[in-house]
């Protein structure tokens, strides 16, 4: 099965190396999937539920990009491309989850992560497993 969904990447240029703040490229696979029960739109930090979803965080909390309803972890599978040392997607902390700003889906609006509306976060969770393979070109 094939699915299209609307994502926010890097505000930086693609880039696998740690602090570079750029979506990772190449063959990756999900690794871990957190939140399976949550509500749409709960934030996580940590990896771990708040127990708030984003409206109900102050407006100034509000305007950073949250990571809300499910995060798909990513692992990269080329060694020395997105794996091990300083280009490790794993290590770096890039998922795919959802976003409280799906009005900016479709323009670069990440520190490195892939964003989806709640929606459709949920959906592709449901859709995949742990050890799903995809490839990312930018």
């Amino acid at each position: 099965m094939r699915k299209t969904y609307p994502v926010s990447t890097s505000r930086k240029p693609p880039c696998c190396v740690e602090n570079s703040l750029g979506t990772p490229t190449g063959l990756h696979e999900v690794c871990e999937k957190i939140g399976g029960d949550a509500p749409e739109g709960m934030v996580f930090k940590g990896r771990k539920p708040t127990g708030k979803c984003f409206w109900d965080y102050p407006p100034e909390e509000r305007m950073m990009n949250l990571i809300t309803t499910r995060i798909l972890r990513l692992r990269g599978l080329e060694p020395g491309r997105n794996q091990g040392g300083d280009v490790d997607t794993f290590g770096r902390y890039v998922y795919i989850h959802g976003t409280n700003h799906e009005e900016r889906l479709g323009t670069a609006d990440s520190h490195g992560c892939i964003l989806l509306s709640n929606a459709d976060v949920t959906e592709l969770f449901d859709l995949v497993d742990v050890g799903a393979r995809l490839y990312i070109a930018l």
